[in-house]
């Protein structure tokens, strides 16, 4: 399964700018927002959630919330998903991969997940 997602980057300098903190405690930990060094790393993070919201199939909302979806990074800064046991448990996730690439005034993120079940269409 396979996730993406894209924003424009002022929008979250302009929530940063007019919540402060609060907004990133919204859909971010305390670890996360200590690896949030500016806006645009904030950006990239919403985008990687979204997208592995995305490609889970069902958005942000009651079967998985921001909260569910951590980012990390790996010794050498490389982005990681950690996915709250509910989420692995409910979509039986066996591995997922997370790539965040920023440019100019937009960030976006890519989400690869897979699972032990196969939904054939």
């Amino acid at each position: 399964m396979i996730g993406i997602d894209l924003i424009k980057t002022s929008r979250m300098n302009r929530l940063i700018e007019r919540f402060g903190e609060k907004a990133l405690q919204k859909f971010l930990s305390s670890d996360e927002i200590y690896l949030v060094k500016n806006y645009k790393t904030a950006s990239g993070f919403w985008a990687a959630k979204e997208a592995c919201s995305k490609a889970l199939g069902v958005g942000i909302g009651s079967e998985c919330s921001f909260h569910d979806i951590t980012i990390d990074k790996t010794p050498k800064g490389a982005p990681i998903l950690k996915l709250s046991k509910k989420i692995i448990d409910n979509f039986k996730i066996t591995d997922s991969s997370l790539s965040i690439t920023h440019d100019g005034e937009y960030a976006i993120a890519v989400v690869a997940i897979e699972s032990s079940t196969t939904n054939k269409v």
